[in-house]
Parts: C-alpha cells; sequence; structure tokens
C-alpha cells in the first residue's frame, strides 16, 4: 500500500492501460489500485485472467484479438458506468479496437482514459516475465506481438509512461494525477481542522 492521502472517486472511469507483453501494465494497474481509499470501488481487468475465463474461447488471430479487446471494453464500460474505478491491463495490439473501446465509453457517457505503456521491445524482452519472447527466438511461439505480429502504438494517448524510466510508484502517482486533474477523483480529507479564533475574539 502506498504511502500518502487516500483518494476517493468521483466519477466512474476506465483506465486502459496498453503496451507490448512485459511492458508492466499489470504492475501500474494495481499500484494504482492501492492508492485509493476503502471508499472507492476498483476493479483490475486483467488480460491475462479474462482470456483464461470468459475469453477462453478465442485464439490470437487478428479477428480473436479485436473480439477479446470489445469483450474486456464492454465490461469494462459497465463497471464505468455504475461508479467503479476499473483499470484495464491488457496489450490490446490494434488501433481500431481501442477507438472502438473508446466510443463505446463516449457513448453511453462513461469517462475513458487511455495509458499507452511505452516500455520498448528490446525492455520487455530482457524482462520476458512469461517466457514468450524466449520462446519466439527459438520459433517455438509465433504470432508474438510486437515481434512477428503487428503492434499499432496509439497515435495520441492521454498518458504515455516507459516503465524502464519511471518505477510502478512514479508511474502510478501521474495516472491518479491525471485523474485528479479531469474531475475524475479526489484526495479524501484525512483530517479535520479546527477553526482558529483570533485572540481578540
Amino acid at each position: 500500500m502506498s504511502s500518502g492521502p487516500a483518494l476517493r472517486l468521483r466519477r466512474g472511469v476506465t483506465v486502459w492501460l496498453t503496451g507490448l507483453s512485459g511492458a508492466g501494465k499489470s504492475t501500474l494497474a494495481r499500484t494504482v489500485a492501492s492508492m485509493v481509499g476503502d471508499e472507492t470501488e476498483v476493479e483490475v481487468l486483467d488480460g491475462d485472467e479474462i482470456r483464461r475465463t470468459i475469453s477462453s474461447d478465442l485464439g490470437y488471430s487478428r479477428r480473436d484479438r479485436d473480439v477479446q479487446g470489445r469483450r474486456v471494453g464492454f465490461i469494462a464500460e459497465l463497471l464505468a458506468s455504475h461508479r467503479v474505478l476499473t483499470l484495464v491491463p491488457v496489450i490490446a495490439p490494434y488501433a481500431e479496437t481501442r477507438q472502438a473501446v473508446r466510443q463505446q465509453h463516449e457513448q453511453r457517457g462513461s469517462a475513458f482514459v487511455e495509458v499507452y505503456v511505452s516500455t520498448p521491445l528490446r525492455e520487455c524482452a530482457r524482462r520476458d516475465p512469461k517466457g514468450l519472447y524466449a520462446r519466439a527466438a527459438v520459433g517455438e511461439v509465433t504470432g508474438l506481438t510486437g515481434v512477428d505480429d503487428v503492434y499499432e502504438q496509439p497515435a495520441h494517448p492521454d498518458l504515455s509512461l516507459d516503465t524502464s524510466e519511471v518505477d510502478a510508484e512514479t508511474g502510478a502517482r501521474q495516472v491518479v494525477d491525471l485523474l485528479v486533474e479531469r474531475g475524475l477523483l479526489e484526495h479524501a480529507e484525512t483530517s479535520t481542522w479546527p477553526t482558529q479564533v483570533p485572540a481578540n475574539g
């Protein structure tokens, strides 16, 4: 749990964290979630967990990846519309998919923030938390986003973060600062100061 004043949600919002495998999306999402107060409903919709459950029928074709992104986007908007801070760390490699999710939020009046976790491929491959890059290098995995399948970088993200340059706490605070700036989060009051009475009063 991060130190500092707790944060309270003023309006439900989807924070969509897109980037390559190993970029640090899930770590950022969990760190942001740890910064909010107990009064705030928060959910992390991790792409890997979604694939193991409601998207277990999908593969990794372009169509299936698009369907996966739109499914997650539908759930995220539903949660955001019910005043939940919804953090979505997913690769979502196609600009068309991400734009469709943004438009769905806009049409339903839900807030949407896109964070591009822009950690370079070489750093993601060095970390290789799932061993995917190593397997791709020896031909055991094909269609790996950023290696032999496309990743379309966001042209106009609301925020870009390179986790090879900032740690999770610093990056998460930048996300929080953006949400506060846009009136979606606010700092919860941690104490009530007594009113000072003038000495001659």
